[in-house]
């Protein structure tokens, strides 16, 4: 179902917003279109939440990452279709004067993150500027954290302005590298940029005196699960200066599931026959490979000389966040999502 498509019944909260909105422009397999939006900041209240603010220019993401743990929030907007989170991005109407005023609620000591529910250095990012406004407000506000988490090498645009911000806040930039094989990555997240651009992001902050690390999550078991996989990460995450390295294991829920079993289907048939026996009662693995895969995370760690995240957030939540997605945030109905 898109946009222009008539319903049944009638459309409520964020589907009327996104039926109200306007094709913006289209390539090859693409459609953005606006979102009409009423706030910005989306307040989090859960306390296994790392933060007390998320922001998401976007909606829907292009990357097409099999494992994406945020496609079922298209189904928000009354899209049935798994595919259209990748094909059918929103970009956040947009007023500064509006979004500073917003910026007022946020309280000295509270935490803010980018990108909790999709990314907001995605290719539309190059076109609308979103993310880059939202930053460039931000250099008023002072005493918060700030976290930004991304798959893309565009954040390095924004080094300066990050540093910038950084000098009264403080801030991190958690980039997500799963794999430093060109051609896994290109089978398992095939629209992200190549896995050595965003290493080389990596070293582009840290030039500029930003904290930035990296995380390998999702582990995708018997995929990129293997020690010399996740050292192969780690190392060069070492070698482009990243102050953190960290991952956890894949989590699978809904549509999700379904996107993520029909790619292994095409791609890793072999595999099948496992998976299904290790999500059939959970949307996690069994609890011996979790714990098998957090002591190798640990040990490539240690092996790679690189530390591990520490923002003096709530015991725990650091951990949950950057290393297993926000997906288990959602499902506590924490107020990460858009």
């Amino acid at each position: 179902m898109t946009a222009s498509q008539a319903v049944d019944k009638p459309l409520l909260g964020i589907a009327r917003q996104a039926a109200a909105g306007e094709l913006l422009a289209e390539k090859r397999r693409v459609e953005y279109r606006s979102l009409p939006t009423k706030s910005w900041l989306n307040r989090c209240h859960s306390s296994r939440v790392p933060f007390d603010w998320t922001i998401n220019p976007y909606r829907g993401c292009e990357f097409a990452c099999q494992y994406c743990y945020a496609r079922y929030t298209h189904t928000y907007l009354e899209r049935d279709d798994p595919g259209s989170f990748e094909t059918e991005i929103f970009a956040k109407s947009w007023n500064a004067a509006s979004f500073r005023k917003e910026l007022c609620q946020i309280r000295s000591g509270q935490t803010v993150a980018i990108g909790t529910a999709t990314d907001p250095y995605q290719p539309s990012e190059r076109r609308f500027h979103l993310t880059r406004n939202v930053l460039e407000c931000l250099t008023m506000v002072r005493g918060i954290r700030l976290c930004i988490t991304t798959k893309s090498d565009l954040v390095g645009r924004d080094a300066d302005l990050i540093a910038k911000i950084g000098r009264q806040n403080r801030v991190h930039v958690s980039i997500t590298i799963t794999t430093a094989d060109p051609a896994v990555a290109r089978l398992t997240e095939p629209l992200a940029p190549h896995p050595h651009l965003r290493f080389g992001a990596v070293q582009t902050l840290r030039r500029h005196g930003v904290v930035a690390g990296v995380t390998a999550s999702p582990i995708l078991p018997y995929i990129t699960d293997g020690r010399a996989s996740l050292e192969a990460v780690a190392r060069a995450a070492k070698e482009a200066g990243a102050c953190h390295f960290g991952a956890q294991v894949l989590f699978l829920r809904d549509i999700t599931r379904t996107t993520y079993f029909n790619f292994l289907k095409r791609c890793f048939p072999a595999l099948v026959p496992w998976y299904e026996a290790s999500f059939r009662q959970s949307s996690s693995p069994q609890a011996s490979y979790s714990a098998r895969i957090k002591k190798l995370v640990s040990e490539v760690r240690e092996h790679s000389g690189i530390g591990r995240i520490d923002l003096e957030f709530p015991r725990g939540a650091a951990a949950v966040f950057f290393g297993d997605a926000q997906l288990r945030l959602f499902d506590e109905g924490s107020g990460v999502g858009p």
